[in-house]
């Protein structure tokens, strides 16, 4: 951060926080790293502006992300471990595709900073009754609703979802799985569906199949744990989101 913009932007508010990142040092009897004082745009924390409206939106999306696993034949005739292994590889893409499809628009803020003022008061007290939870950063959100805004933008049908759902879950790369080759046909068969039905719908664009798996890959890069401590942290607590879902998998 010795490139960082953010003391020329405000110099009395950089000076203000450094004199309480000091004294929070001072406290603590240690350095905090120069990364964690930056105020940049990368580093800067954020939370939902509205987690009452957006987490239920959102849990109702992974019920819908689940029930969609439940009532497939196919997914139950492999052996538990294999779904198990699926299931923890799939399920953030397919949650965001939910997102997607059910036009779940979401907005942030920046996360409150008297934190910091309150530790140095309470000479940290605070941190001993509960641990400090990761905040997502502006830049991974930006980043997550830049995938977003494209699938939007291909504006599928509910077939399309369907069969594309069904790639993303039989997906036979994962590491691990039994039956590898019994899973890449399923996947094969979805992404053959798939093609079939872009035919009569989208006759003069080619290149859609392409794109659509193109654009797919690139929900695999987003992180389970910014989804967790976006969308299911504010909920949930410290759970283990992977427990949860494989509770409601096989309820």
């Amino acid at each position: 951060c010795e490139r960082c913009q953010c003391h020329s932007e405000d110099k009395r508010t950089a000076i203000l926080y450094t004199l309480l990142s000091q004294n929070l040092n001072h406290s603590r009897g240690g350095h905090r790293p120069a990364h964690q004082r930056c105020l940049c745009h990368q580093r800067r924390t954020v939370c939902l502006r509205t987690p009452h409206v957006t987490c239920q939106a959102a849990s109702n999306v992974l019920v819908k992300t689940i029930s969609f696993m439940k009532n497939l034949p196919s997914f139950y005739l492999l052996p538990r471990e294999d779904q198990l292994l699926l299931l923890d590889s799939c399920w953030v893409p397919l949650f965001l595709l939910g997102l997607v499809q059910e036009m779940v628009t979401f907005e942030v803020m920046e996360t409150p900073a008297p934190s910091m003022l309150k530790k140095i008061l309470l000479d940290g007290q605070s941190e001993r009754q509960e641990p400090e939870r990761t905040q997502p950063t502006l830049a991974a959100v930006q980043r997550l609703q830049c995938c977003l805004n494209t699938f939007w933008k291909l504006d599928l049908s509910p077939k399309e979802y369907a069969y594309l759902k069904g790639a993303i879950l039989f997906n036979p790369d994962v590491p691990g799985l039994r039956a590898s080759l019994y899973i890449e046909s399923l996947q094969q068969e979805a992404q053959r569906a798939l093609h079939e039905v872009l035919q009569p719908l989208h006759p003069e664009d080619q290149g859609r199949f392409a794109r659509i798996l193109l654009i797919s890959s690139t929900l695999k890069s987003i992180p389970p744990a910014l989804i967790t401590d976006l969308f299911f942290r504010p909920i949930i607590g410290n759970a283990d989101i992977i427990e949860l879902i494989v509770e409601m998998l096989y309820e």
